[in-house]
């Protein structure tokens, strides 16, 4: 009974608190833009399901939390339900007063604003959150310099010596070896170039990293890529970072640029079979790593939250029915034809799409016991 109690509280707590908070964020980018294009809002809910409480404002909108903490939606006037699929009877009975203030009858560039005000909103969220942790906390980096380099790794295998200064990775320029890190990390298996710097000349060294699991202090299996570098951060030589509130936004919006090509590149290299697709994780294993990073304290919680708001951002963007990268899918189309698809054509787009959504929640769900179990 402690050990359920332990976990509710060190977990689930710690996974809906931060997940609400993500969740308030991009519906509230909905919301605000929503409502500055005119179009009257019915509803805005964190959470799905039947409600537990709530309250109605003066302009009608229903603000409320509801039993199932995994999402959340603003329902707009004229919307058959929370996922934003008109009512077009209910559109097509309207007077033209009534149908202006709907969603389905507000200008195109309006709803395709409404639309995209939600990730933007969960991407703005990410780089003002890192931004905070960078203006208060600092960050702990080292230069890209060789301290040892692992006798059976990539990089002693391509003549790489300790001394040498990493400059650049297949032409891109590393400031730090933590851009050396997220680069050579998602590219397991694949060769990368490395230009590094040796007695004041340069020279390029090609080298395959090689795909590695390993486990974190949580006893989390982390599959990456790795060359058997040992750099003075890790040696236990390094200077406290700090920046000033621009070069701190600078820095958040890097950060959460990274996470965007790291999420990519992964994806990318799934279907071309370099990493497995166990890595993506469900809701199981995010409350678990919500739990970790409290036992670390409210800047790891935080840094979670941003790296969880881009990703979210960035699922809602998928060009996938019901999600909001699929309203904009649906608003390009009708750009070009001038006109919006047929009702029975967007009925079973959106039937696809929540069988993919579903498909999607079933897979990483499989994921996440299949790693607590084994």
């Amino acid at each position: 009974m402690s050990g359920l109690y332990t976990f509710l509280m060190g977990n689930v707590v710690t996974f809906v608190l931060v997940l609400s908070l993500l969740v308030f964020v991009h519906e509230m980018g909905h919301y605000l833009v929503g409502r500055w294009s005119g179009i009257r809002i019915l509803a805005f809910s964190v959470g799905f399901g039947p409600e537990i409480f709530g309250f109605t404002d003066r302009h009608g909108t229903r603000w409320k939390i509801s039993a199932i903490p995994l999402g959340g939606y603003v329902r707009f006037f004229g919307d058959e339900d929370a996922s934003s699929k008109p009512d077009n009877d209910q559109v097509a009975a309207m007077s033209e007063e009534d149908r202006a203030r709907s969603f389905a009858g507000a200008k195109l560039w309006k709803r395709a604003a409404t639309v995209a005000a939600g990730p933007i909103a969960n991407f703005l969220l990410a780089i003002a959150i890192f931004a905070v942790l960078f203006s208060v906390y600092g960050r702990m980096i080292a230069d890209p310099v060789v301290a040892e380099v692992a006798p059976d790794g990539a990089a002693a295998a391509a003549g790489i010596l300790p001394g040498d200064l990493l400059v650049a990775i297949d032409g891109n320029k590393v400031e730090t070896f933590d851009d050396v890190r997220r680069y050579v990390a998602i590219r397991p298996s694949q060769k990368i170039i490395v230009t590094v710097e040796r007695g004041g000349q340069k020279l390029e060294v090609p080298m395959v990293p090689q795909r590695t699991d390993r486990t974190d202090q949580f006893g989390n299996k982390i599959e990456l890529g790795q060359i058997g570098i040992i750099t003075n951060k890790e040696a236990g030589n390094f200077r406290l970072r700090t920046y000033t509130p621009l070069e701190a936004v600078r820095e958040g919006v890097i950060e959460s640029a990274g996470i965007v090509t790291g999420t990519f590149k992964y994806i990318a290299n799934i279907f071309a079979g370099s990493m497995r697709a166990d890595q993506l994780g469900g809701p199981i294993r995010v409350a678990q790593a919500s739990g970790q990073m409290a036992s670390l304290g409210i800047g790891a919680v935080l840094q979670l939250a941003a790296t969880l708001s881009v990703s979210i951002g960035l699922l809602n963007l998928m060009p996938v029915p019901v999600l909001d990268g699929g309203h904009l899918m649906f608003y390009a189309v009708e750009a070009v034809r001038g006109r919006p698809l047929g009702s029975k054509a967007q009925e079973i787009a959106f039937r696809i799409g929540l069988a993919m959504i579903l498909t999607l929640m079933v897979f990483t769900t499989w994921n996440d016991i299949s790693v607590s179990s084994g």
